[in-house]
């Protein structure tokens, strides 16, 4: 890890702001404040901050729906996340689109989709507009492995590499789609090997080691700005948690489990700055009250929220 120990430090801070939101969000949908799916992503907290934290603030991002990490990465208002995750008017997305549907173009987030790679051929458009308006831009997708297997990713990495799109596609491998092991579903040891179809440059990275997220992401976004066409980067990571809260996880072990909790990316790059740059337990106390206090905040502003006008139940709305 050779990044700068301020830029280590709020990487830090946003991992953990993400970890305490998902904590926090688990809470509140045990006591039924939160309704609908919930899909949390501990655990991958390093692949969103390493990949958001590598590209500018104007650039495009879509996600999946179990995107809140990348989303408050990119640098979305926590109080709104939290509001919409209540349901609440003051929500990123008014209230009306729950856990797995926030946008916010104002931080060129164009939303997190429920369909399981349907956010793969959007952060494609969004690259050939920044490639015929040559305004510098990239877009980057991030997606799990389950997306792989479908039409509309495969018609994205052609176009995308046809036409050298500015596009950067982070695959969060965590080894299930949904509760599936990847081996049942894709005969190739490497996700990334895909790529090498649509003769696309493709790589490989530990998904928990946030530098390794960030040096991968920030090479792809430069070589797309310089015009050399998309990258495909596989991200190996694990989600701490079940596909969706109820998740009996009967498909994995708890060994399995326990061994990637040992491998937790937040405990792995605190042990790193306390070792390296010498960060102390008081140091790190103090991250984290602020981020509790960020997230308490986050809560009372959500709850205190109206909910939306019903009248306003088909505003919004395209078909």
């Amino acid at each position: 890890m050779s990044l700068p120990k301020d830029l280590l430090l709020s990487m830090y801070e946003r991992m953990a702001l993400i970890r305490a939101f998902e904590e926090a969000c688990v809470q509140l949908y045990m006591e039924k404040e939160i309704r609908g799916s919930f899909h949390p992503c501990v655990g991958q907290e390093a692949t969103a901050v390493g990949a958001c934290f590598a590209i500018n603030p104007d650039d495009y991002l879509t996600c999946t729906y179990r995107g809140h990490g990348a989303c408050i990465a990119k640098g979305i208002d926590v109080n709104a996340a939290m509001a919409e995750m209540l349901g609440r008017r003051t929500g990123v997305s008014k209230g009306k689109g729950g856990s797995m549907h926030w946008a916010d173009p104002s931080i060129g987030l164009l939303g997190e989709n429920a369909i399981v790679a349907a956010g793969v051929p959007i952060a494609a458009g969004a690259a050939l507009s920044a490639q015929l308006d040559r305004n510098g831009r990239v877009a980057l997708t991030i997606f799990g492995d389950g997306a792989i297997n479908q039409g509309a990713f495969h018609e994205a990495l052609n176009m995308a590499q046809l036409w050298k799109l500015p596009l950067i596609l982070l695959c969060e491998n965590n080894l299930y789609a949904e509760m599936t092991p990847l081996a049942k579903s894709n005969p190739l040891e490497q996700v990334a090997d895909r790529a090498k179809g649509y003769n696309m440059r493709a790589v490989v990275v530990d998904g928990n080691d946030v530098c390794a997220v960030y040096d991968a992401v920030r090479e792809a976004a430069r070589l797309a700005r310089a015009g050399e066409g998309p990258t495909f980067i596989e991200a190996r990571t694990y989600r701490l948690l079940g596909h969706m809260i109820g998740d009996s996880e009967s498909y994995r072990t708890k060994e399995e489990v326990a061994a990637w909790r040992e491998r937790d990316p937040i405990k792995r790059l605190r042990a790193h700055l306390a070792q390296a740059e010498g960060v102390t337990d008081a140091e790190f106390d103090a991250i984290h009250a602020r981020v509790q206090q960020q997230i308490a905040d986050a809560v009372k502003f959500a709850r205190e929220s109206p909910y939306p006008d019903p009248e306003e139940a088909y505003t919004d709305f395209w078909v």
